[in-house]
């Protein structure tokens, strides 16, 4: 997931896609619990894809804010 890919987004796809994403990590870690999970650097790139998400959306936040 590139940052480019999700400027393009509106706030409301960006909220969608980090509540898939913090969905996903629960899972991950639920697999990691009890052995079952097999691609251990998926978790990696799911918390860094949810932080990408967050910084987008405060970028997006900070501009709106100061358009008015």
């Amino acid at each position: 997931m590139n940052a480019t890919d999700l400027r393009d987004k509106t706030p409301d796809q960006l909220r969608d896609e980090l509540a898939s994403l913090k969905k996903e990590a629960f899972n991950l870690r639920f697999q990691q619990a009890t052995g079952q999970l097999e691609n251990t650097a998926r978790m990696r790139s799911v918390r860094r894809d949810a932080a990408r998400v967050k910084t987008i959306l405060n970028e997006k936040a900070a501009t709106a804010a100061s358009e008015e």
